[in-house]
């Protein structure tokens, strides 16, 4: 089968073996896949992420010199079960997972394993119990924002906020408007949203903001409400960007950190000593979450058309990785496989 392949440093397209369903397991047709800015992080950072793992425990790190598919954020068509497999979904049948295979020696993560390629290919192998039926009338190309969507919802879950907090949201890329709609849905006013970019500003405020900052011209944190407990979500990821927070943040700020920073960092812990700052680190989300993300979407309670700012072929995904870097030209690109 064709896939775009992390290969020696570089995304080439090119013929990889066809995955086989063991038991448990089920073959899809890949729809549509979202590409993530965790998978541009690592294409650029490959060789550290791999050092990374290996100091991690339970985590299987990638082998570079075979070749890496990315894509976790997909939704498909499922072909065939593996033998033994409980046949639940009618072949046909579209569908959206968690990027996760159960292993005997632990879990691996579909897109970032050798062995287990993501939707930047014609076709995957995902773990049948994990399925879930895209609800009939959703297009497919909104399906694939369910695991997007959840990361912004588990953020918001984790932060655990209360009646006497005033959330801001700094950087509104995929992640930051992910959150921006999870504190929209849980009712908590004023979300205060910083960008640089006026894209992605116009984008915090159609997906539920209600004060959107350009902390070019002013600081958003000026903006949060006096007498409440700042919740500060960290959507950016890059290096830097962490001691910039502790440094404006409120005393007793909390800091969810949602963005994924994949290089070495340097912040000054006496910032957040004498505020007294909490850090919430966040990853990933619960599978009642990324159900609950798939019905959100259905149910039309995210302007999901709005993220979707691009489709391009496997042949197309090289350019997009680069075009991706440039905010107000793209939020979401979405690989089809098929085209």
């Amino acid at each position: 089968m064709r896939a775009a392949v992390l290969r020696g440093g570089d995304m080439v397209v090119a013929e990889v073996p066809e995955p086989v369903p063991a038991a448990g397991q089920v073959l899809v047709r890949t729809l549509c896949c979202g590409i993530c800015g965790s998978d541009l992080h690592y294409a650029k950072h490959a060789p550290h992420m791999v050092e990374l793992s290996k100091r991690i425990p339970g985590r299987q790190p990638l082998d570079l010199s075979r070749d890496v598919v990315f894509g976790h954020e997909f939704c498909g068509e499922v072909l065939d079960y593996g033998p033994g497999t409980e046949r639940k979904l009618k072949p046909g049948t579209l569908v959206c997972s968690m990027p996760v295979i159960p292993q005997a020696d632990g879990h691996r993560t579909v897109g970032y394993s050798n062995d287990f390629p993501g939707g930047y290919a014609e076709r995957m192998v995902l773990a049948a119990p994990l399925l879930l039926a895209v609800p009939n009338g959703l297009p497919v190309e909104h399906a694939a924002l369910t695991e997007p969507l959840a990361v912004g919802i588990h953020a918001v879950e984790k932060a655990a906020l209360q009646d006497n907090d005033a959330p801001l949201v700094v950087g509104c890329g995929p992640v930051g408007l992910a959150v921006i709609v999870g504190l929209r849905l849980k009712g908590i006013h004023p979300i205060i949203a910083a960008d640089f970019s006026p894209k992605r500003r116009e984008l915090a405020a159609r997906m539920g903001a209600d004060i959107v900052i350009d902390p070019k011209v002013e600081s958003p944190y000026v903006k949060l409400p006096p007498g409440k407990r700042a919740v500060i979500f960290e959507c950016v990821g890059v290096p830097g960007l962490l001691q910039q927070v502790f440094e404006a943040a409120p005393r007793d700020a909390r800091v969810v950190i949602a963005g994924v920073c994949m290089e070495p960092d340097r912040i000054e812990p006496l910032f957040g000593i004498l505020k007294e700052l909490s850090l919430q680190f966040v990853l990933g989300y619960t599978p009642e979450e990324f159900a609950r993300c798939l019905r959100l979407l259905a149910e039309g309670q995210v302007d999901a058309e709005a993220l979707i700012t691009g489709k391009v072929g496997l042949d197309g995904v090289k350019g997009a990785f680069e075009e991706l870097g440039n905010p107000e030209r793209h939020t979401k690109i979405l690989v089809e496989p098929w085209r």
